[in-house]
């Protein structure tokens, strides 16, 4: 078994001013989605252009906040929020939801492209490979914040995490960072290298993630308050997860026979 470390949750602490890392994971997976996508807004088949990528990032930003909130409130919590409901706005204590943050950018994609003579697709596949970098360093937030922790295991990389019954656990949260994040980068920018049928380049993202994701929750530990919510071992997770399977798989299956 080993020791989970003990992490000062603030990063930096700069007079009443504190950044914690918490926070400073969303800073990185932005900067890190912005410079990424002015690199691939060089390459030719693309309408992004590096100016329109400095405007669409903070349509991005709103998406993944808004919607990571609302879904979140939505999704795994919304009794708790019902009876509480300033603290919806309370998002310094943790509480996003990636496939609420999924929608919300899906919605920013939509409207940019409506705005600036772009497609759906397109804006979406561009905007598909610049994602897991984001999932990385979310999931590493996660770790560091010792939440969404995994289920018991007696596995030698198990680790008891604060809070969570001083039971080795799975470090599910690295788990996702590996594969939703570092793997998925890599498939999605190769696969996104050179022009694809319309729309691909997202569905593969969404089927990537759906996958990885519904994997890792086997060995995550779901959510208190809601338990299993499908078949008695499903979680909300896997729930939300099944139709982003569904749909980028059928995607890509009509593309690929349609340019046949």
């Amino acid at each position: 078994m080993l020791t989970y470390p003990q992490f000062d949750p603030v990063m930096i602490s700069l007079g009443p001013l504190q950044l914690r890392w918490y926070g400073m994971m969303y800073v990185f997976g932005i900067l890190s989605g912005w410079l990424l996508g002015r690199y691939r807004a060089a390459k030719p088949w693309n309408k992004m252009t590096p100016k329109l990528m400095d405007d669409f990032i903070t349509w991005a930003i709103l998406g993944v906040v808004l919607g990571g909130r609302i879904g979140y409130v939505l999704f795994y919590n919304p009794s708790f929020y019902l009876a509480e409901p300033l603290k919806i706005f309370a998002v310094w204590e943790g509480g996003m939801s990636f496939h609420g943050g999924c929608l919300g950018v899906l919605a920013a994609c939509w409207l940019f492209g409506r705005t600036h003579g772009m497609t759906f697709p397109e804006v979406g596949d561009f905007v598909s490979p610049l994602v897991p970098p984001g999932l990385f360093f979310g999931r590493i937030g996660n770790f560091i914040n010792g939440e969404l922790w995994g289920r018991y295991t007696d596995l030698p990389w198990a680790m008891p995490f604060p809070g969570a019954g001083g039971l080795p656990r799975h470090p599910s949260q690295l788990y996702e960072a590996a594969l939703e994040g570092a793997l998925l980068f890599v498939i999605v920018w190769v696969y996104s290298a050179k022009p694809r049928p319309k729309g691909c380049v997202g569905a593969l993202f969404l089927l990537g993630y759906g996958v990885f994701r519904f994997l890792v929750e086997f060995a995550r530990e779901p959510d208190s308050q809601l338990g299993f919510v499908a078949l008695h071992w499903m979680s909300m997770g896997q729930v939300l997860c099944l139709p982003m399977i569904l749909f980028g798989a059928g995607w890509l299956i009509w593309a690929y026979r349609k340019s046949a």
